[in-house]
């Protein structure tokens, strides 16, 4: 992207800068993103002793990795009914929003649904599809959907998932692709290349996370599953070849900064990879992961970026435009959107 003369950053509120800065979120999970006030009101519907604002605020503190998965637990287990799935779609699309975010792709759990809810997923579909119609005709903010499996849970299992995706895919054309999550110990990726490769041929999309929490080994198995955008990436830096290969095929990684940080998956924010990460030339873009869990949305992780790792506002601007150019959207409205990103500011 073309350099051009500005203000002079002194003359430039930097967070209204980067809150009005034309963005995508590509790694975001929809049972992430329940804020406290939200959750107050799944309590409302669904607890006999409903929480106050102030306790629910209690359950997204935890001290390590453990404490977050119980802490996850705690505030989604009131996901109850299809309705309460409508409620976080509107809620989320409304808080992306507010951050500047023209385009979301959201992994949402079929895998959970099933194996925890022990139902059927499509009246939850038909319920996040009225949130994301009624959210993005009233806030402008657009959202795909990549459908998540637990990779723990087993191929036979993330089958199910994968071709409910693209059973619903022609009804729903905002499911655009796949995903795996979940133990990358209990679960590599190798275990699910015939699945990704039957999920390619009728059109859907490949994503997985890699290299959160195991070593670079993890992301080799992505790639050569064939998964188009990996998330995370972060053992990525322990080698230099596979830093070569990502950057030679422009492999879009989504980066979660806080959330590595706060999951303990990264020890602290000067050990992180992303500054490193940029100037090897990789593809990254920069995500929020689970926001109220990690007290951090994409807007703070765009502030975070550009006051601790140093990278000018026409950096900031480059990686808006990686977070398009590494969407799923159909390309007229990526040109479109890329055009937007390029002109913002001048």
């Amino acid at each position: 992207m073309a350099k051009r003369t500005t203000k002079r950053d002194a003359e430039i509120d930097v967070v209204d800068w980067l809150r009005k800065l034309p963005k995508a979120e590509l790694h975001l999970h929809l049972e992430g993103t329940i804020l406290p006030e939200t959750l107050v009101e799944l309590s409302r519907r669904h607890d006999a002793e409903p929480l106050t604002l102030e306790s629910a605020r209690e359950l997204y503190k935890y001290e390590n990795f453990l404490g977050f998965l119980m802490s996850f637990k705690a505030v989604t287990e009131r996901l109850r009914g299809p309705e309460d799935y409508e409620l976080i779609t509107y809620n989320m699309i409304r808080a992306l929003a507010a951050q500047g975010v023209v385009h979301a792709e959201v992994y949402i759990s079929f895998g959970i649904i099933y194996y925890w809810k022990k139902t059927e997923v499509e009246p939850y579909v038909e319920a996040i599809e009225r949130g994301r119609i009624r959210g993005e005709q009233e806030f402008g903010t657009t959202v795909l959907w990549i459908i998540d499996a637990v990779r723990h849970f087993g191929a036979d299992e993330a089958a199910k998932v994968f071709r409910k995706a693209a059973e619903l895919q022609p009804k729903y054309p905002s499911i655009v692709g796949i995903g795996i999550g979940g133990d990358e110990a209990r679960g590599s990726a190798d275990l699910f290349r015939e699945l990704y490769a039957e999920a390619k041929q009728v059109g859907l999309r490949l994503t997985a996370h890699a290299g959160e929490s195991v070593g670079p080994e993890s992301i080799w198995s992505a790639i050569n599953i064939g998964a188009e955008r990996v998330g995370h990436a972060l053992s990525a830096q322990d080698d230099p070849e596979l830093i070569e290969v990502l950057a030679k095929k422009q492999i879009p990684l989504e980066i979660n900064v806080t959330s590595n940080i706060r999951t303990g998956c990264c020890a602290n924010f000067d050990d992180h990879p992303l500054r490193q990460y940029f100037d090897s030339g990789l593809m990254v873009t920069l995500n929020s992961d689970d926001p109220p869990m990690f007290g951090s949305n994409l807007l703070d992780e765009y502030v975070l970026a550009q006051e601790r790792y140093g990278f000018t506002l026409e950096q900031m601007r480059e990686l808006a435009a990686n977070s398009v150019e590494a969407s799923f959207l159909p390309p007229e409205r990526k040109l479109a959107l890329l055009r937007q990103v390029e002109q913002y500011g001048w």
